[in-house]
């Protein structure tokens, strides 16, 4: 009953031309365009076009961060100081990604790291007064970014929606 409740749920839906090909070479339940992974990839390629655009039009092109170095640097911000693996994991990226990320911030000016008093064999990280300035420069635009990439919903569905994906995300 569920099997067949799901698939008239997805019979509803519009399907986009050339799908009758695909559906023989992928069997007959089975559409890209209805499925999860496919739906989030298109989904957050919007959104990251979105903070691309948004981002660069409110600070300028030359003090535009991507997705993963705003991440860092906001969450950094938010925590005062943190290791490089405490933020890795605050911010779902990999080691490998995250030492790329704090490299660049480092780069740029606008983190910082240092010997932690407390144990030299440990460095922290910590947002500099010209990351603290890029938190405060980006913020309006960051918000509006979130406004921009749901726009399509209504409130209800908006809240319905983050409350599912953090369901999801943190599972």
């Amino acid at each position: 009953m569920a099997d067949d409740t799901a698939l008239r749920s997805r019979d509803r839906r519009p399907r986009p031309g050339g799908e009758d090909a695909a559906r023989e070479a992928a069997g007959p339940d089975y559409v890209l365009e209805h499925q999860v992974g496919h739906l989030l990839r298109r989904a957050h390629q919007r959104h990251a076009a979105l903070f691309q655009g948004m981002l660069a039009d409110a600070v300028g092109s030359d003090a535009a961060l991507t997705p993963t170095q705003w991440a860092a640097l906001v969450k950094l911000a938010g925590l005062g100081e943190a290791t490089q693996n405490a933020l890795g994991r605050l911010t779902a990226m990999d080691p490998a990604t995250t030492q790329g990320v704090v490299r660049r911030l480092i780069a740029r000016g606008l983190v910082s790291r240092a010997a932690d008093p407390a144990d030299r064999r440990t460095l922290k990280l910590s947002v500099t007064q010209a990351g603290r300035e890029a938190v405060a420069a980006a913020l309006p635009a960051a918000c509006a970014i979130s406004e921009a990439t749901l726009a399509p919903l209504s409130d209800e569905e908006r809240d319905l929606f983050l409350d599912l994906l953090q369901r999801m995300a943190f599972a």
